[in-house]
């Protein structure tokens, strides 16, 4: 009976547990990112208006813009934050979200990333409902905010260390690029739905706490949907086809089904997977900037009301979502057919969305107050950074799928407190909003590309790693050991023969 009821369940399921399992998982990214940066859209109409004394000549004048006030008219709930402590709040939540990922990584690896990730995306989705109440009752005391942001990233930091193990479990090597390009390029969507929606609900509502019910809502039903029908391996899916088990085992054959002990040593001394980190800070670095402190731009330089603010700052996403969709299934194709070696490919697109936004967002710094030519500057930058996905950002596991949580946790781990670094930093350059001083931001920025970019084209690889391997890696361990002893044997025999001389 209940292998009637497995069979009849797996006969609904037109679609590839894989693909199930990738389409739910890049929900999860879209909710991770709409419940991080809806904060981002809100802050502009939760400060109270006001205007720098500092005089700039590049400065976009207020005449010619279309946003003379807050959409939000209850000055009972705007607050006086200057830009320093917007910087401050805004970065918070990366100071949580850096602490769980290795915990994250590790306890994916252990337990599976079905409740890790669930539990983590619930976890904001419930922080983010109550970010009302608390600045309100707190009547907006920035601290009480910051500590609850903070709470709110330890939950999400364990979002992709679980995604990666589970991709791990789930993905063959010919699919990678494309399953792993359409999960973690939900952070486009994610920032796509979270801008757009939020300018216009708080253009319609006149109330910035409707974004945080909004999206706060959606992240319980998706974590409600992804215990219904997503599991942690295979083996453990109660309605998975028979056909696409058996094909996944024999795909994943390099994937280990034994619980392992973490080679922590080879792990952190193995250069590919530092150049992996240099590649993420540089990509984090201009990908923060731009979700974190574009909304602030457009609205402070630009001078976009809430509503065309929400608009404009989604468009460069949906293009760089788009171009990330392409290149997924281009670099598959390109490596599958031998047109690339599969090192090469990854570097590749790594370098395309390294330089390509770097050179593109500094042209918009010099767009001077033309907003529609910054706004398009800007989108193809957002466009150019879409090959990231299937270069460096799957290039875990292709070094070692046995731990793919674990080195996703470093990777992005470290990666992520270029998300505590950078707006902070932009808030504390920008106090007077003007072009001079966010084109100090960009160059900073158009550095750090091009710098981690050198250094992941010279160390980086997609080759497996030989500890990836538990039997290969207790084999290194032994050469070594007996290498050793020949060694110590040699050097007594020539001591003996010392001696009898």
């Amino acid at each position: 009976m209940l292998l009637g009821w497995r069979l009849t369940l797996s006969k609904l399921f037109l679609i590839p547990q894989r693909y199930i399992l990738g389409i739910m998982g890049f929900l999860a990214v879209v909710n991770a990112y709409s419940l991080r940066v809806s904060l981002n859209i809100a802050i502009t109409e939760m400060v109270v208006p006001g205007t720098s004394s500092y005089y700039d000549e590049d400065s976009c004048p207020s005449e010619n813009a279309n946003k003379t006030h807050n959409s939000v008219t209850n000055t009972a709930i705007l607050y006086d934050w200057d830009e320093t402590t917007k910087g401050l709040i805004l970065s918070s939540f990366f100071w949580g979200y850096v602490l769980t990922h290795i915990p994250g990584g590790v306890l994916a690896e252990k337990f599976g990333g079905k409740y890790s990730l669930g539990l983590g995306i619930l976890s904001t989705a419930v922080f983010t409902l109550i970010t009302p109440w608390v600045i309100i009752s707190t009547n907006g005391n920035w601290k009480v905010l910051v500590a609850l942001r903070v709470i709110m990233g330890l939950g999400e930091g364990t979002t992709y260390p679980a995604l990666n193990a589970l991709l791990a479990k789930w993905v063959p090597l010919h699919e990678r690029a494309k399953i792993g390009t359409l999960v973690y390029a939900g952070s486009q969507i994610g920032t796509i739905v979270s801008n757009s929606i939020s300018g216009a609900l708080i253009n319609a509502t006149k109330n910035w706490a409707s974004v945080f019910y909004v999206f706060g809502a959606a992240g319980v039903l998706w974590f409600i949907i992804w215990q219904l029908i997503c599991y942690s391996e295979p083996e453990d899916h109660p309605f998975i086809s028979d056909k696409e088990k058996a094909y996944l085992k024999k795909a994943l054959e390099n994937v280990s089904e034994e619980k392992r002990q973490i080679p922590w040593r080879e792990i952190l001394t193995s250069a590919p997977l530092w150049a992996l980190v240099a590649a993420q800070i540089g990509h984090d670095w201009g990908f923060f900037t731009m979700v974190t402190d574009l909304p602030t731009y457009m609205s402070d330089v630009l001078k976009f009301n809430v509503k065309e603010n929400g608009i404009w700052t989604s468009l460069p996403y949906a293009v760089m979502w788009l171009v990330s969709m392409g290149s997924g299934w281009l670099c598959d194709w390109l490596v599958s057919s031998g047109c690339l070696g599969i090192t090469f490919a990854r570097k590749l697109f790594t370098t395309i969305a390294s330089l390509g936004p770097a050179i593109f967002i500094m042209i918009a710094s010099y767009s001077g107050c033309d907003r529609y030519l910054t706004v398009a500057m800007f989108t193809i930058a957002m466009g150019f950074m879409g090959p990231f996905y299937c270069g460096m950002k799957v290039n875990a596991l292709d070094l070692a799928p046995n731990y793919a949580g674990t080195l996703m946790a470093i990777v992005n781990g470290i990666g992520a407190i270029t998300g505590i670094i950078a707006p902070y930093l932009a808030g504390a350059l920008t106090e007077d909003h003007t072009l001079k001083q966010w084109r100090t931001v960009f160059w900073i920025t158009f550095a750090i590309f091009n710098v981690t970019n050198i250094i992941y084209c010279l160390f980086g690889s997609a080759e497996e790693q030989r500890w990836n391997d538990p039997s290969q890696l207790k084999e290194q361990k032994l050469d070594t050991n007996y290498g050793s002893v020949n060694d110590q044997g040699k050097f007594a025999k020539k001591e003996v023969e010392n001696s009898v001389v």
